[in-house]
């Protein structure tokens, strides 16, 4: 069993925070790393020990691998928790750390391989028994995808093997918008992530999407922490997420989480994932599996009562799972919102200096934020504020304390997409939680005319 004494969180913002209280509850002293721009942010004020790895450009710091290796060096850290985003999904970044004797608090580097290309990851998927989106075995090209198309019908969605977050992403309903969309998918994909290959899949027309938040000690044991509902994007990006979803019962719930849970078994899986997949008509098809802590975590936290940091820092240790599958309880629900500095209409970032902050409280209300009065929030990274988590005994319970909390929120001094969540949490096709994918997309466009 490896003791793990000082962690370094290689990241910033709220989950830089969030990891940090993590660790303080299990009596494991921090170290945080920051860039220039990030000099007085909450983390590194808290921190038991800080360390400048770079100017704001996140190249130079938040992603050089050999200034985070130096910091743990330097501070005698034995372990790295990367969070979300930057370095957290990065197989060399865990091998390097490896080399070193660090150990990297998520899966092994050969599962942020296998799971981070998409076709390896879908045929991976299908041996596992996981249901998938019918698509092309392998890599589309100009040659070959008009029959590829044919095969599977149309219309066909063209995705980036190596990419997330929308880029090299192409719809084609027809066989004339093919060429098109395969040519702009690759040079998309090629600009942002350095790889041209795409793969061609089904296109749902009004899908869900539904992820299932799994953890495996990388022995052989794994569990299901239920799923979240993630339907609600905007250019593909999460917005308002809940758990558990309002489109699943209890049978359809339990079975989808059970085949994700199996899956890990199989893999041998260590440390928490995220099975994503889309839904539409019953049926259940897995798009990707994300190798590290999801951004909306803490809705499934507040439906088990079980802290995922925890569990991904004991895991890493070697002292297993805290729980096993029959002693988790699902109770109530919870919806959780990213509270972006953009303006609500144009979705413009906001950057600038925060003049007032206050959290909301009361029972079931959480929120996960660095931000504070006076403290400035950079140009230079993602513009997540924080997240706005609450929680009730059901549904109903839920969205009436969200309509509270939300009216006592105060981010003065930026823009902010509070306003956006209010229109949004008296909306009746979100009361009613009949939603899909495109909703927020149609109803954005409709509220701008």
């Amino acid at each position: 069993m490896a003791v793990i004494s000082k962690i370094l969180i290689a990241n910033r913002g709220e989950i830089a925070l969030r990891v940090l209280r993590a660790c303080k509850e299990l009596g494991i002293a921090t170290v945080a790393v920051h860039s220039t721009a990030d000099a007085d942010a909450m983390h590194v004020r808290l921190a038991d020990e800080s360390v400048c790895i770079g100017p704001p450009p996140s190249r130079d710091s938040y992603l050089n691998i050999h200034q985070i290796v130096a910091a743990c060096e330097i501070t005698g850290a034995d372990a790295v928790h990367p969070g979300y985003g930057f370095l957290s999904e990065n197989a060399k970044f865990a091998d390097i750390l490896e080399a070193h004797g660090i150990t990297f608090i998520g899966p092994t580097a050969d599962h942020i391989r296998q799971m981070g290309d998409k076709i390896t990851a879908k045929q991976t998927a299908m041996d596992l028994g996981i249901p998938v989106v019918p698509g092309s075995e392998g890599e589309v090209t100009p040659d070959n995808a008009l029959k590829t198309a044919r095969e599977i019908g149309f219309p066909v969605l063209i995705k980036a093997t190596a990419g997330g977050g929308g880029r090299g992403m192409k719809v084609a309903k027809t066989e004339a918008e093919l060429e098109e969309a395969v040519s702009t998918a690759r040079s998309e994909a090629l600009a942002a992530f350095g790889n041209a290959a795409v793969y061609m899949e089904k296109y749902l027309g009004k899908p869900r999407h539904i992820e299932v938040q799994v953890v495996g000690d990388g022995e052989g044991n794994a569990i299901h922490l239920g799923e979240r509902d993630c339907s609600l994007q905007r250019r593909h990006q999460k917005v308002w997420e809940e758990a558990n979803s309002p489109a699943l019962n209890v049978e359809q719930r339990m079975k989808i989480g059970e085949i994700c849970a199996d899956a890990m078994r199989k893999m041998k899986y260590r440390g928490a994932g995220t099975v994503e997949f889309l839904y539409e008509n019953g049926e259940f098809y897995f798009i990707e599996m994300n190798t590290r802590l999801q951004v909306e975590h803490p809705i499934t936290e507040a439906i088990t009562g079980i802290d995922l940091v925890h569990e991904q820092i004991r895991v890493a240790s070697g002292a297993g799972l805290s729980v096993t599958q029959d002693e988790i309880v699902f109770s109530g629900h919870a919806i959780e919102c990213r509270i972006n500095a953009e303006d609500a209409r144009t979705f413009v970032p906001s950057p600038g200096t925060i003049t007032h902050f206050h959290a909301p409280g009361g029972l079931g209300v959480r929120v996960d934020s660095g931000a504070y009065a006076g403290y400035k929030i950079p140009p230079y990274y993602d513009s997540l504020i924080g997240k706005l988590i609450v929680h009730g005994r059901t549904r109903v319970e839920c969205m009436m304390r969200l309509r509270r909390v939300l009216d006592e929120f105060v981010v003065d001094g930026i823009k902010t997409t509070l306003p956006l969540f209010q229109d949004l949490v008296s909306n009746q096709d979100i009361a009613n939680g009949d939603y899909d994918i495109h909703w927020l997309e149609h109803y954005l466009a409709e509220t701008a005319k």
